[in-house]
């Protein structure tokens, strides 16, 4: 394995002395905002984490390598970059063979995070079922590795531009339990709400450790959500948001824009639409993530000892 892994120093050296890491992706950086405001909010989300007593592990696909963790120059170099291929579960083997570029989506960092051996993984939001499924079939890849891979996410629930009952529906099917932290319904990115209900309350970073503990020491497979809504000061108006996805949807349409172009596509048409708006929203929610993420992952760190 160590001809495809590599860890950075501050990684090695946490797991060396026993400290809790936390999975970062990079396709956010690279795909999710636009420069510079993407490397910036990654060093203010590793920083968050470092402050909360976790080390903070942003993966990558970088010189054939699985990179967990990345330099202050790497992160600036994948922010720049045009060249950047969005890599899932399908193209990590590709992208590592051919010494290509990779960000990880969420089903690649669960993947390199298992491999490291990190049990917790801050994004923004999931993939899930996109809407019209019924004859696209476009489901994202994350929801089957949330299924089969032992990695927590902490998210501000499945994007709004897919659709969450649907999302939901296939979650349950795959066995993988959504906590709502601090709340009864799923959250959607944007908005702190939504119509559906997450499937358990939990109210502090201690019960969710717990339950993620006897899930894995019971052999149960699979990864679990945790959804943490946006903070109420940076949500955006849900009738809105939901106005300005809808036209961004249909835009999507006419220019048949498909797979993986769609969430970049709509994520760049929302910010326009929004004024920008909802950059500074998925900005805030990353950094709220990431606190609860970092809690989290001191909490399983002290059961596992």
């Amino acid at each position: 394995m160590k001809q495809y892994i590599t860890l950075s120093e501050e990684v090695r050296a946490a797991q060396e002395q026993g400290k809790p890491v936390v999975a970062l992706e990079s396709t956010i950086i690279s795909h999710g905002m636009p420069y510079p405001q993407n490397v910036q909010t990654a060093r203010e989300v590793e920083q968050i984490i470092r402050d909360l007593g976790a080390v903070p592990a942003t993966i990558a696909i970088l010189d054939g390598k699985i990179k967990i963790g990345l330099s202050d120059e790497e992160l600036e170099m994948f922010g720049q970059s045009t060249d950047v291929a969005k890599a899932s579960r399908r193209d990590l083997a590709y992208l590592l063979a051919t010494k290509k570029k990779g960000a990880t989506t969420v089903a690649a960092t669960m993947i390199c995070a298992e491999l490291a051996g990190i049990q917790v993984f801050v994004t923004g939001g999931i993939g899930g079922v996109h809407r019209g499924a019924e004859t696209s079939m476009d489901i994202s890849a994350d929801l089957e590795e949330l299924a089969q891979t032992n990695v927590a996410v902490i998210c501000a629930g499945a994007k709004s531009i897919l659709d969450l009952g649907l999302t939901m529906e296939y979650l349950e099917t795959k066995g993988v339990p959504v906590m709502g932290y601090q709340t009864d319904v799923l959250p959607a990115f944007y908005t702190r709400s939504s119509q559906f209900n997450v499937n358990f309350r939990v109210d502090d970073a201690e019960t969710i450790a717990s339950t993620l503990k006897a899930k894995w020491d019971l052999n149960i497979k699979g990864g679990a959500i945790i959804a943490n809504p946006i903070p109420e000061e940076d949500a955006m108006d849900e009738a809105t948001i939901n106005n300005v996805i809808e036209q961004a949807l249909k835009e999507a349409e006419e220019q048949h824009i498909k797979g993986k172009d769609v969430t970049p596509f709509l994520l760049a048409k929302v910010k326009e639409l929004t004024g920008g708006k909802s950059l500074e929203s998925n900005i805030a929610l990353v950094k709220n993530n990431a606190v609860l993420g970092a809690k989290i992952a001191v909490s399983l760190d002290l059961l596992n000892k």
